[in-house]
C-alpha cells in the first residue's frame, strides 16, 4: 500500500506530481508560480524607484507642482525633499535590481527601504495625497511579495 501511495504522487517521468493530493505529506516541489512573486517585487521595486527620482526632480526644480506651498511641508523645503528622494530613489532602484539579479542580501536590504520608502511618502502626504497614497499601496504589495511565504519562495528559487 505504502508503495502505490508514493507511485500515486509520481508522474510518468519520475517526477513528484505536485498536482496530486496528498494529505498526509507536503509538497517535495514548492510552487514555482511564488518565485513569480520575489520578480514582480524586483520589479515593482525598480519603478517605485523610478517614479522616487521623477518625485524629486520636480521638488527639485517646480516648487509649484504640488498642493502645498513651501514651508508646509511636514518636514523639509522641497529643495532637502527633492534631494532625499533622488537618492532614496537610486536605492529602491538598486534593491530592486538586486532582487532581480538573485543578490543574497538583497531581499532584506529590499524589506527595509521599502519600509522606510512608506514613511517617508507619509511625510510627503501633504505636498500630493493622491500620488503619495498610490506609492504607499504599491510599497505594501512589494512588502507583501517579499515577506508571504518566504520558505517556499526560497525553495524554488534555489531549484
Amino acid at each position: 500500500m505504502a508503495a502505490d501511495s508514493v507511485q500515486s504522487v509520481i508522474d510518468n517521468k519520475g517526477e513528484p506530481d505536485v498536482t496530486a493530493a496528498n494529505h498526509r505529506e507536503a509538497y517535495k516541489t514548492p510552487a514555482r508560480g511564488l518565485a513569480g512573486m520575489v520578480a514582480f517585487a524586483g520589479i515593482m521595486l525598480a519603478l517605485i524607484g523610478f517614479f522616487d527620482i521623477l518625485q524629486g526632480l520636480t521638488a527639485l526644480f517646480n516648487d509649484e507642482y504640488f498642493t502645498i506651498r513651501a514651508g508646509q511641508l511636514l518636514v523639509f523645503d522641497f529643495t532637502t525633499w527633492g534631494v532625499i528622494t533622488l537618492i532614496w530613489g537610486a536605492m529602491l532602484v538598486a534593491a530592486g535590481l538586486g532582487l532581480l539579479s538573485g543578490r543574497g542580501g538583497a531581499r532584506v536590504f529590499a524589506i527595509v527601504v521599502v519600509f522606510v520608502n512608506m514613511l517617508l511618502q507619509i511625510a510627503f502626504l501633504a505636498a500630493n495625497p493622491i500620488w503619495s497614497t498610490i506609492i504607499i499601496a504599491l510599497d505594501v504589495f512589494v512588502l507583501y511579495a517579499l515577506t508571504a511565504r518566504w520558505g517556499e519562495v526560497k525553495m524554488a528559487l534555489d531549484e
